[in-house]
C-alpha cells in the first residue's frame, strides 16, 4: 500500500543521476553511429507506441516507447491523467518517468519542444492508475515558533486565523459508536474535550474542565462516555461518566483511585477495566450492577498486577472480547490477557511483543521485537482473514510514539511497520513531517492517538511534534488535505 503524494528533490536527483550513469553506459557499448539516439525534430510528428508497466500506482516507474522524443528531458513533458510526471531521462524512443499523484484518468500525452515548436503525441490505451494508501494532514499548523494556540476552528481555510490548531499533546481518540462522524479527542494536560466533526469539518472544545485525562470509551448502549483520568490521591477520582442526553455536560464519579492511565468496556458483556501506576494493578468494576443496583466508587476488584510496577500502561479489549492487549507504554513492550467467559474477567497476563524495558526499534515476532513508548492501538479487520476464515479476524494497529511510526500487531504475534520513517533522503532522522507514501515518505513526529473509521477505511493519528491530525486512507481525487513539498521540506528543516 504505497503511494507517493510529495515527491523529494533529492530522490529526484538520485534517479537522474542514477538515469544519467545507464545511459552513458549504454552509449559506451554502442559504436555503432546508427544506434545513437537522435534529437527531437519540430518537424515531425511525436508517436506514443506503448508503455510499461500497463498499471501501477503514484511514484511507479514508467517507460514510454515511441518516436522523435528527443534526448534533452528539459524540453519533454508528460501528462498521465492530466497530471504532470516527473521525467528522468529521454533517449529518442523512449523516455523515462515517475508516474505522479491523482492520475486517476490514466490517459498519457507527452510533449516535446518549447512553446511554439511544441509537439504533442497521444497514447492510444490508458494507463491503469491504482490509488494507494498514503499519509495526508487532516487538521492542523505548525507557525515558525511551534506555539500556535489551542484553538477551535475548521479543518481548512484560506484564512488561518479560522483553522483549528494546538495538538501538541499526547492524545487519545474514539469514534462515537453512535455518530461515526464524531470523532472524541482528549490530549494530556490539556484538560480539554474535544469533538472532531466531519459533518461540518470542525474542531470544538466541548470541556475544559478535566484534570488530565487518558482515555475515552462508552457504554454498551452508547448513553455514556467513560473517562479517565490520571490524578494522584487514592480518593481521586480515576473513572467517570458523562451522559449523552445531556449533551456531555454532566459528570458521575464511578472510580476512586490514584493514577489511572486507561479505562476500557468489554464489547460483549460490558463491565469496566481500569488500571492505576501506581503498583500496576488491573482493576474490575462492574457496570451493570452499578447501572442496575448502585454501586459505590471503592466497589471494584483487583485482578492482578501488571509484573512490572510503576509504569504507565493502557488497556485495549478486542472487538470479540477474547482477550485484551496490555500496552506498556514507558517500558516498551505489550502484554496479553485472556478473557474468562464463564467468570467474566480477564486472566493473568502474558507477553506478545517487546522486552520488558529494552527499547528499541525492530520489527519481528514476539520477544524479538523492538519498541518505544508504544501508545494507543486500534483493531481493524483484515479482509484476507475473513476470506481465509481465521478464528482471529483482526490486526491492531497502533502509535509507536518515539519510533515516529504507526506499526501493526497480528494475532501471531509478528509486529511490522505500516506507516512512518520515511524519506531517508532528506535526513537519517526517523522523525519529522512529510506526506505522501506511507513507508517510502511519510514522517511523523511522535505520533501518539489513533482511531479508525471502518466505514470510510481510514485511519487517523494525533501527530504530536507536529501539532496536526494526520490521515491514512485511500488518495481522492479532491484531496485537499495535503501540504505543498516546499512546506514539507521547510518543516523539516526545522526538525528537532
Amino acid at each position: 500500500m504505497r503511494l507517493n503524494i510529495i515527491y523529494n528533490k533529492s530522490l529526484y536527483k538520485l534517479c537522474l543521476i542514477l538515469a544519467v550513469v545507464s545511459m552513458g553506459l549504454y552509449s559506451c557499448q554502442s559504436d555503432d553511429p546508427g544506434d545513437m539516439a537522435q534529437a527531437f525534430d519540430p518537424s515531425k510528428p511525436v508517436e506514443v507506441s506503448g508503455f510499461t508497466p500497463s498499471s501501477g500506482g503514484a511514484g511507479q516507474r514508467l517507460v514510454i516507447y515511441g518516436k522523435n522524443f528527443g534526448t534533452d528531458p528539459d524540453i519533454v513533458q508528460v501528462f498521465i491523467g492530466g497530471k504532470e510526471a516527473i521525467v528522468i531521462s529521454v533517449n529518442g524512443e523512449s523516455l523515462y518517468c515517475l508516474v505522479p499523484q491523482q492520475a486517476f484518468g490514466g490517459d498519457i500525452e507527452v510533449r516535446v519542444g518549447e512553446l511554439d515548436r511544441e509537439v504533442i503525441g497521444y497514447a492510444n490505451t490508458s494507463f491503469d492508475y491504482q490509488r494507494k494508501m498514503v499519509v495526508s494532514t487532516l487538521i492542523g499548523y505548525k507557525n515558525d515558533r511551534g506555539d500556535e494556540p489551542w484553538k477551535d476552528g475548521k479543518f481548512k481555510s484560506d484564512d488561518q486565523n479560522e483553522m483549528a490548531s494546538g495538538f501538541w499533546q499526547p492524545s487519545f481518540m474514539k469514534f462515537d459508536p453512535l455518530n461515526p462522524k464524531h470523532l472524541w479527542v482528549t490530549f494530556d494536560f490539556n484538560n480539554g474535550l474535544y469533538l472532531i466533526n466531519f459533518e461540518d469539518s470542525t474542531v470544538t472544545k466541548k470541556r475544559a474542565d478535566f484534570d488530565r485525562p487518558r482515555s475515552v470509551d462508552f457504554t454498551l448502549d452508547g448513553k455514556y462516555m467513560i473517562i479517565a483520568e490520571d490524578r494522584g490521591g487514592e480518593n481521586d477520582r480515576s473513572t467517570y461518566r458523562l451522559s449523552r442526553d445531556k449533551d456531555w455536560q454532566d459528570r458521575e464519579v464511578l472510580t476512586r483511585y490514584k493514577q489511572c492511565n486507561g479505562a476500557s468496556v468489554h464489547p460483549v458483556n460490558g463491565e469496566l477495566y481500569f488500571n492505576s501506576y501506581e503498583k500496576g494493578q488491573f482493576f474490575r468494576f462492574d457496570l451493570n450492577k452499578y447501572f442496575d443496583e448502585g454501586l459505590g466508587d471503592k466497589d471494584y476488584e483487583q485482578l492482578f498486577v501488571v509484573q512490572d510496577p510503576g509504569w504507565e500502561y493502557k488497556i485495549f479489549i478486542h472487538p470479540s472480547g477474547n482477550y485484551a492487549y496490555i500496552v506498556v507504554i514507558n517500558r516498551h513492550y505489550i502484554l496479553r490477557c485472556d478473557y474468562n467467559w464463564e467468570k467474566k474477567r480477564f486472566n493473568q497476563p502474558y507477553l506478545v511483543a517487546g522486552q520488558l524495558g529494552a527499547e528499541g526499534y525492530q520489527d519481528g515476532v514476539g520477544s524479538s521485537v523492538r519498541l518505544r513508548n508504544p501508545y494507543q492501538g486500534v483493531f481493524v479487520k483484515n479482509d484476507d482473514y475473513v476470506a481465509e476464515n481465521k478464528p482471529d479476524q483482526y490486526d491492531f494497529y497502533f502509535t509507536d510514539q518515539m519510533n515516529h511510526c504507526v506499526r501493526i500487531l497480528t494475532p501471531e504475534g509478528s509486529v511490522t511497520t505500516f506507516a512512518g520513517r520515511g524519506s531517508s533522503s532528506i535526513n537519517p532522522n526517523p522523525w519529522g513531517y512529510v506526506n505522501g507514501d506511507l513507508r517510502e515518505e511519510a514522517r511523523f513526529d511522535r505520533p501518539s492517538g489513533i482511531a479508525y473509521d471502518e466505514q470510510e477505511k481510514a485511519f487517523y493519528i494525533g501527530d504530536q511534534a507536529n501539532h496536526r491530525i494526520r490521515k491514512i486512507a485511500l488518495e481522492e481525487a479532491d484531496d485537499t488535505n495535503s501540504d505543498t513539498a516546499s512546506d514539507t521540506a521547510e518543516s523539516n528543516k526545522k526538525s528537532k
